[in-house]
């Protein structure tokens, strides 16, 4: 009991009080002992009195002390039984020592004590830093949040049911922007009568209206080929979760025309605000067109996801867009000093002879022109020496170090052929430096792109970029002079690609090639340019020797975890499986000789390898793929692709 308490009795105040009262007694005694003897009766009866009310008060004090303690003991537990928090203790081996009330209710057992925590929590398994304060789990249909206080080995567990169901219906009503766009609808209208036309279009908005319906989307009717809608994130989750079945259900009731109608979408979830999010909507759908059309691109939080692209870019009929980019094109090189030409990593013969066309298209407007090259690689190495022999062609080759001592000046002109993406670019400094660039590609565009380009010409449904460059070079206005070796690297990038005319290879592509061979190309240096080493077919062959079957027509290869192959023969490795009977698709792995695993990936196209790609950081085609990953083992990459395989067949995906 703290001091203070009782010195207001005995302290030096009532001391002194006391003492002065005897004193005073005492002399009054002096005077007349009577009073003196009754004063000192009076003093002693006072200070008895004050004693027995000390010892009273000391006895009731202590007694509400007791009573107090007692209630607080009584109060902190009942807190403890009855308060909507769990408290729960843990020994050092895992195991429950304490738990309130609480505790016991939400997980509805009759006994805890001895359990191990992880046992009555399995979300503590995957839980890989021990020391995380906050955990989220689900029991029942309720949410619990564990507070983790490792020091004391203590777990609180509060329920936020209600905060969770609050989230969830507040992600679910966030309101989702897209754009529906009729890809080919000018292309199928052609040699229908307007009664046709008008069938054709009134069934396909009206099954349009009953997705849209089935959704729960608000559309609105934005032209002939065009439709705005709204929806809700919830809806959008089903739409992901279907993978835009409204593709398939357009593309197949069209079928019998002789173009089926395909559809595209793009649709955005993100922005802070609506004009944010009809912008990313907007952009998404133009990815989608980019990619050749046929299917969805949904802008989500992380990235561009794509849906659907089962079918190959349509050719264009006409070559209006060629002859507006042929035409924008030597505008931009009229104005300027300089062109660089760059292509891809370990380039290849597409890359290289697009890079020779644009050199030519740039010389024929009087302006000088360089090809970035950095590293020699065996898909080109006949091609660099014959133009190294040649009479001026090598002088237009350059290191990327020198291209970074011009790339400053406003006045040069930055190409990049046979990629959009500036991770793959031979020096990706250039295009941050550059302050304008052209962008010449037939891959399906992708996520990672070029930004601020003044002229994009990606055409998904072209052989090459070598066939889009020839095209180019047609719509010149001069009168056209090429050299054999010009025209034979552009027509040897088309034979490659296209493997020998048997692949991706429409009218306009041999319209290309008629329009090279009349200028020149010589087919039997192609031939010469295109023979492969004896001790590459046999390195060829050993990693065909591995190949496994998945599903009986999905053919996937490993390589030698100990050997290094380069991209070109894996490529052509892919290509060779694709050609055995009853396989539709290949898939081979090996390590590079940079240390990267690479993957290349061929189908004949009811297999969508781009998609597959994509999920592994890759792109390419719908028929012809490919990726490189970082920091893995060959047996990691593979069993990657079997699980991403297996969800993309399980999902429907063709």
């Amino acid at each position: 009991m703290p001091r203070f308490i009782f010195q207001r009795w005995y302290g030096y105040h009532m001391v002194f009080a006391m003492c002065f009262s005897l004193i005073l007694t005492a002399i009054i005694s002096i005077y007349n002992w009577i009073i003196g003897i009754f004063g000192l009766a009076v003093f002693f009866i006072l200070a008895l009195v004050l004693y027995r009310a000390e010892q009273a008060f000391r006895k009731d004090f202590n007694q509400y002390l007791l009573t107090l303690t007692h209630r607080i003991k009584n109060a902190g537990q009942s807190v403890l039984d009855e308060m909507p928090i769990g408290v729960l203790l843990y020994d050092r081996d895992g195991q429950i020592e304490w738990h309130n009330r609480y505790v016991q209710e939400i997980l509805n057992r009759s006994r805890l004590i001895g359990e191990p925590l992880r046992d009555v929590f399995p979300e503590l398994k995957q839980v890989k830093n021990q020391d995380e304060k906050a955990l989220q789990i689900r029991l029942g249909e309720r949410s619990f949040e564990l507070i983790h206080q490792a020091e004391e080995r203590l777990y609180f567990i509060r329920d936020i049911t209600d905060f969770v169901r609050l989230k969830e219906k507040y992600e679910d009503e966030q309101v989702v922007l897209g754009f529906l766009h009729l890809d080919n609808l000018d292309d199928v209208e052609q040699g229908l009568s307007d009664q046709e036309t008008t069938l054709l279009l009134s069934n396909v908005w009206s099954e349009i209206s009953s997705w849209a319906e089935e959704y729960e989307m608000t559309v609105k009717r934005l032209d002939t080929d065009r439709m705005f809608f709204v929806t809700e994130q919830k809806a959008l989750n089903k739409l992901v979760k279907s993978r835009f079945d409204i593709l398939d259900v357009v593309r197949d009731m069209t079928r019998q025309y002789k173009i089926p109608l395909t559809l595209s979408i793009g649709v955005a979830s993100v922005g802070n605000n609506m004009i944010e999010r009809s912008r990313n909507a907007q952009a998404a759908l133009e990815i989608a067109l980019a990619r050749g059309g046929d299917q969805a691109a949904v802008q989500n939080k992380e990235r561009i996801v794509f849906f659907g692209g089962k079918t190959n870019a349509v050719e264009k009929r006409t070559r209006v867009r060629a002859r507006v980019i042929s035409h924008a094109m030597r505008n931009l090189i009229r104005d300027s000093n300089r062109v660089l030409v760059m292509g891809h990593k370990d380039p290849d013969m597409d890359a290289l002879g697009a890079a020779i066309g644009v050199v030519k298209f740039a010389l024929i407007n009087d302006c000088e022109a360089y090809i970035v090259l950095d590293d020699k690689n065996s898909s080109i190495d006949r091609l660099m020496k014959v133009v190294y022999e040649h009479d001026y062609l090598g002088d237009h080759l350059i290191h990327s170090e020198k291209a970074l001592q011009w790339i400053d000046d406003p006045d040069t002109l930055l190409v990049l052929v046979d990629t959009h993406k500036p991770s793959l670019a031979i020096e990706p400094r250039l295009l941050e430096r550059a302050e304008r660039i052209v962008v010449i590609d037939h891959h399906r565009r992708g996520e990672d792109f070029v930004d601020d380009a003044v002229l994009v010409y990606l055409e998904p449904y072209a052989s090459s970029t070598c066939e889009l460059v020839t095209e180019l070079l047609q719509y010149h206005e001069s009168r056209l002079a090429m050299d054999p070796l010009e025209a034979t690297a552009l027509l040897a990038g088309i034979v490659v690609d296209t493997k020998n005319f048997a692949v991706r290879a429409g009218s306009r592509t041999f319209e290309a090639a008629s329009f090279l061979r009349r200028h020149g190309a010589d087919l039997t240096m192609v031939q010469s340019l295109l023979k492969e080493d004896l001790d590459r077919f046999i390195k060829r062959a050993e990693i065909i020797k591995n190949t496994e079957l998945y599903h009986e027509t999905i053919a996937i290869a490993v390589g030698d975890e100990n050997e290094s192959y380069d991209q070109v023969l894996i490529a052509q490795t892919a290509d060779t499986l694709l050609n055995m009977q009853g396989i539709r698709a290949s898939f081979v792995i090996c390590k590079r000789e940079d240390g990267l695993i690479s993957i290349s990936a061929r189908s004949h196209g009811d297999l969508n390898v781009q998609v597959i790609m994509e999920q592994m950081g890759g792109g390419g085609h719908l028929s012809n793929a490919a990726c490189q990953i970082k920091s893995q083992k060959l047996k990691e990459v593979k069993e990657q692709l079997l699980r991403i395989l297996k969800e993309t067949l399980e999902s429907g995906g063709k």
